[in-house]
């Protein structure tokens, strides 16, 4: 095992730990055990830049299931570091803030501590695998690990909601997301993302393309909360500030930017790619910025502003897939997209990290986060003043913080569009600044929002729930750290530029950087008086307007109906949903065996009997048979003898001899066919059954003979007959199409060689089909942990009475 598939497995390792460590050093915060995992990670990947800044990549494989051509090959190029970095990075100071923020007392901290390594060890193993089947593995772990923070006050109901409401979607879109990947497979006939990359021509030719397209980007846009998808993002705000500071501005939500970063060279070259991705990315940057106005809760404001900034760079992402689509490249407009997109991704986890956990400031110091009853904290609070002023301005795009570079970057992006000769983009291209326009006015509006209402303005104790004073120094120091580097980054592009974005634009576009070369990147603060200067300018001043005008064009909102919201929408699909399955089950639950029985035996007949007829594979050649003695027929015509009994039996142990009397005979015909441990098996299960079913009938009333409709006993003979004569014909098809050497042969061939055992039986099981032994064995632990369980609650229930 190399340190990059040990980095992915350290956090799972450590997480097996964390429990044990919680009960024994309880007089010592678990947060401070666990903040060496992401701290010892970040500076692994800080060792490898030097790796990726030369074009190098680091590449391992273990092999799991080479039959299928899964393995668990791990790739760290420049944008697996980059997303790296932002995981282990932010996860440590994360867990620093974490520490001062969360009460020990009050808070099953082990829980926490271990939903989040779990969380952590999963998004590196997103970014870091180059097997698809492996990374759609930790992609759902996301999923589940997320809707287990998300929830983790799970006595709130609004977290339980907003928790199920993650899952739902997000698990949709990672299903979405397994069958683009299955189609994927189709084509390229590899579960590999470099050599889906390296066949990306043959699979724009490929009639599956659209539809593998389609699905990976609905697999992207739930986990990046795209429109229409973004709907669980403001109610995942639920969870405690340090989830939200993690999972929903660098993490959880940049995965769905990291699936169509990696995959825009196989997909980037097909149109839909660049309309789908740029359009749905601007919209929801739009749609974000413009409901965040109306919110009043200040995480409520940051979730809408977090889906607002990742429409942006979902957008830039799009825009920069133009790139693909022409055979030469003579300037770098649209490769300067996608430099725009990972700088802004960079900008946006460090400003709306830091803002985020301003905001837990304020509510764990002042108890509330209602903006309108905050106001006048700066005096109070100065250093979250200042922290929370750099993330909004960096956010609004004001100079000279880092989001003012690559919101210009952004808008240069857009001005792209207008110079495109491709697919009559020139009518539509005027759309994509005009929009990204007024997006950035929206954006400037309720960044100002965030500090002003908070910060400034009267101040209101009587509707605080504490008496505000500044947070202790311990739960300042992440977000002064990232604040910090949201100016820094702002003054001093070029510390990352070579170093970080460079690279992670080089492994987004392989074959363009094999081609022209390394993309050189250049930011800087100043560009002169540009285009995109004047655009700025003019967000800044209509967004001042907007900001003091605010009460009297805030009513608009009121247009919206509330009946009408996605909101609204998801929940009456879902109440529709649990009502239709509720009528389903309530259908064929009737609480009768025979029923159960019906139904699953009417299937078999269907599905299986409509096949053959379909494929006219019955077929029937006797001279292949063995021969048939005359103790087997005295055999057959006893069972069928027993069977009959059974139905015309007045009391149930005379059914029950019978049954016995056919089980018996079975076993007989073991003992004919050569196989005495089959029939050992039979008979001991046999005598157990009927002993067990006479000490249980023993005590039941007597049969009471009940009458029943022409209509119920013609459906159990029909199905009755229908089962009997399927079964018979699968077996003399089965036993008339032998094409090849018998999987029995198979066995007593190899079942010593291959397995060291004499008993062909006991090799099956165990080695041969020892899969399914093993899921048996499971199936029956968790039946049994299902049972102690109940067992075990039901006891603690009467102990309280």
């Amino acid at each position: 095992m190399t340190l990059l598939h040990f980095s992915i497995l350290f956090p799972f390792l450590f997480a097996i730990l964390v429990p044990a460590l919680y009960r024994k050093l309880r007089f010592i915060p678990t947060g401070w055990f666990v903040l060496p995992v992401p701290a010892l990670l970040f500076i692994y990947f800080l060792t490898n830049i030097g790796t990726t800044m030369n074009d190098g990549t680091i590449s391992s494989t273990i092999s799991w299931i080479p039959s299928l051509g899964i393995q668990f090959t791990v790739y760290l190029d420049g944008l697996s570091l980059l997303f790296s970095l932002l995981i282990s990075g932010i996860g440590a100071l994360v867990i620093l803030y974490s520490i001062y923020y969360l009460n020990g007392e009050n808070e099953k901290l082990n829980n926490f501590y271990v939903f989040l390594l779990l969380f952590m060890g999963s998004m590196l193993g997103i970014v870091l695998s180059d097997n698809m089947i492996i990374m759609y593995t930790f992609w759902e772990l996301t999923s589940v690990s997320s809707f287990l923070l998300i929830g983790y006050w799970h006595h709130r109901k609004k977290s339980r909601e907003g928790a199920q409401k993650s899952m739902i979607l997000t698990i949709f879109g990672g299903l979405c997301m397994l069958g683009g990947i299955l189609l994927l497979n189709q084509i390229t006939h590899s579960f590999s993302i470099r050599e889906a990359i390296s066949q990306s021509a043959e699979i724009m030719n490929d009639p599956f393309m659209a539809g593998a397209l389609i699905l990976f980007l609905l697999g992207a846009f739930t986990k990046s909360a795209q429109f229409p998808f973004y709907i669980w993002l403001p109610d995942a705000m639920e969870a405690p500030t340090p989830v939200s500071a993690y999972l929903h501005s660098a993490t959880m939500v940049k995965a769905g930017l990291y699936l169509v970063a990696r995959f825009t060279p196989v997909f980037g070259m097909a149109p839909e790619w660049f309309w789908i991705v740029s359009l749905t990315g601007l919209f929801t940057m739009f749609w974000g910025s413009f409901h965040a106005i109306k919110q009043s809760d200040l995480k409520s404001i940051l979730a809408f502003s977090t889906v607002s900034q990742l429409g942006l760079i979902m957008s830039l992402l799009g825009v920069g897939s133009a790139a693909l689509q022409f055979d030469s490249i003579d300037d770098n407009l649209y490769i300067a997209s996608i430099v725009a997109a990972i700088f802004h991704l960079i900008n946006h986890a460090t400003f709306k990290g830091s803002l985020f956990m301003a905001a837990g400031i304020v509510d764990h110091e002042t108890g509330t986060r209602d903006i309108r009853k905050l106001g006048g904290l700066m005096s109070f609070m100065p250093v979250t003043f200042t922290i929370s002023m750099i993330g909004a301005f960096s956010m609004a795009g004001i100079p000279p913080f880092n989001g003012f570079l690559s919101k210009e970057m952004f808008f240069s992006g857009m001005l792209s569009v207008l110079k495109l000769n491709f697919l009559q983009a020139e009518s539509w291209s005027i759309l994509f600044p005009a929009i990204a326009w007024i997006g950035s006015i929206f954006t400037f509006l309720y960044s100002m929002i965030v500090v002003f209402k908070t910060f400034t303005g009267k101040f209101q104790p009587q509707k605080l729930k504490k008496k505000p004073h500044e947070a202790p120094a311990g739960m300042l120091i992440s977000p002064v750290i990232l604040g910090t580097l949201v100016v820094l980054l702002g003054l001093f592009p070029g510390l990352i530029a070579k170093s970080i974005i460079e690279p992670a634009a080089g492994a987004i576009f392989p074959k363009l950087q094999a081609h022209t070369g390394a993309f050189p990147v250049h930011i800087s603060i100043w560009h002169g008086f540009t285009v995109e200067l004047l655009i700025t300018a003019g967000v800044i001043i209509l967004g001042i307007l907007g900001y003091i005008t605010l009460r009297k064009w805030q009513a608009v909102y009121k247009l919206f109906p509330e009946k009408l919201t996605l909101n609204k929408a998801y929940e009456k699909i879902l109440h529709a949903a649990g009502k239709g399955s509720n009528k389903l089950t309530n259908f064929y639950m009737t609480g009768f065996l025979r029923d159960y029985l019906a139904y699953t035996f009417a299937f078999l007949i269907v599905l299986a009997g409509g096949t053959i007829i379909y494929k006219c594979a019955f077929s029937f050649y006797p001279k292949d048979s063995a021969p048939i003695g005359i103790y087997e027929v005295i055999l057959a015509l006893v069972m069928a003898a027993g069977s009959i009994s059974i139905l015309f039996a007045k009391s149930r142990l005379t059914a029950i001899i019978a049954l016995g009397a056919v089980g018996y005979t079975v076993a007989l015909f073991f003992v004919f066919f050569r196989a005495p441990d089959l029939a050992l098996t039979q008979l001991i299960i046999e005598t157990v059954y009927v002993a067990l079913f006479l000490l249980c009938f023993y005590y039941l009333p007597k049969l009471q003979k009940r009458s029943k409709s022409v209509g119920f006993k013609a459906r159990n003979l029909v199905i009755s007959i229908g089962v009997g004569a399927l079964v018979t014909v699968i077996a003399l098809s089965a036993n008339s199409q032998r094409s090849g050497e018998t999987i029995s042969d198979y066995f007593l061939k190899n079942s010593y060689t291959l397995a060291g055992g004499k008993n062909v039986v006991n090799v099956i099981l165990v080695d041969f089909r020892g899969f399914d032994t093993m899921f048996e064995i499971t199936v029956l632990g968790i039946a049994a942990l299902g049972i102690f369980s109940m067992i075990k609650l039901r006891k603690a229930k009467e102990e309280d009475r």
